[in-house]
């Protein structure tokens, strides 16, 4: 028999939010279109998993705990249609999320709790692993931290003489299309942490991985600086939505 207790509705929201006075419904009790729909939907995604549910349905059974005793379906749509696709619902900022009618604090918690631990599930893969035999889940990792944001952020990855990665560090946020970096605070970092090598990585929220002239200049600084104190930089990965490219297999390294 399978044990549905993880999938039990909560007796009441985690916060007050003004979405839930909307609908004034009998205090302890789901009304049978909406249990029933909840029941069919979790049932669904029991036998078949993630796949066997399309991205709303999904959607829906994040945001059910947010409000145990409401139709999610339409929010659901909303936020889809607001930010274009599930992973960038995920990623949206709270601010950004509450734009969309109905997404108080409660949703926007739950919608903030499963992208934190998405971000942690894809570290823990990276994290005190050598990284160039460890490529293709350092890009994931990289996809899944920064291809959806709205703004530029600015990371450097720090490794050992094994090239083990020992510490992740956003080093500065900025706006859509700049974000600031000083070199000399980068090689700093990397002296305090004992690192070996480097690896930049920055996203750019338009999409488009192609490095701008200052991504390429401020590599080079970077680099110069790094190789004066025995350092390497492997790469400066630019992330884009669906994409992602290396300076140094472009040849600017």
């Amino acid at each position: 028999m399978k044990d549905r207790s993880a999938f039990q509705e909560l007796p009441l929201p985690l916060f007050a939010t003004e979405e839930a006075k909307e609908t004034p419904l009998p205090v302890g009790k789901i009304p049978s279109y909406i249990k029933d729909h909840r029941k069919r939907l979790r049932q669904r995604f029991l036998d078949g998993g993630p796949k066997a549910i399309p991205d709303y349905e999904l959607l829906e059974l994040i945001l059910f705990r947010a409000h145990p005793r409401q139709d999610m379906k339409p929010l659901a749509h909303a936020l889809l249609h607001k930010f274009g696709s599930f992973n960038d619902v995920m990623s949206a900022s709270s601010q950004r999320l509450k734009e969309v009618k109905g997404a108080g604090d409660a949703v926007v918690m739950e919608i903030k709790i499963v992208e934190a631990a998405a971000h942690r599930l894809a570290k823990s893969r990276v994290m005190q692993r050598r990284i160039l035999s460890s490529w293709d889940a350092l890009l994931d990792y990289c996809h899944t931290t920064m291809a959806h944001r709205d703004t530029e952020q600015f990371r450097v990855l720090f490794l050992d003489t094994k090239n083990t990665l020992i510490a992740d560090e956003e080093q500065a946020q900025g706006t859509v299309n700049h974000v600031p970096v000083y070199p000399r605070e980068v090689l700093k970092r990397a002296l305090e942490l004992n690192a070996s090598a480097l690896i930049l990585v920055h996203n750019h929220p338009s999409g488009d991985p192609t490095p701008s002239k200052s991504d390429i200049d401020m590599t080079h600084q970077i680099e110069t600086a790094a190789r004066s104190l025995g350092i390497t930089l492997h790469d400066h990965l630019i992330i884009g939505k669906s994409q992602e490219l290396s300076l140094r297999a472009e040849g600017f390294i």
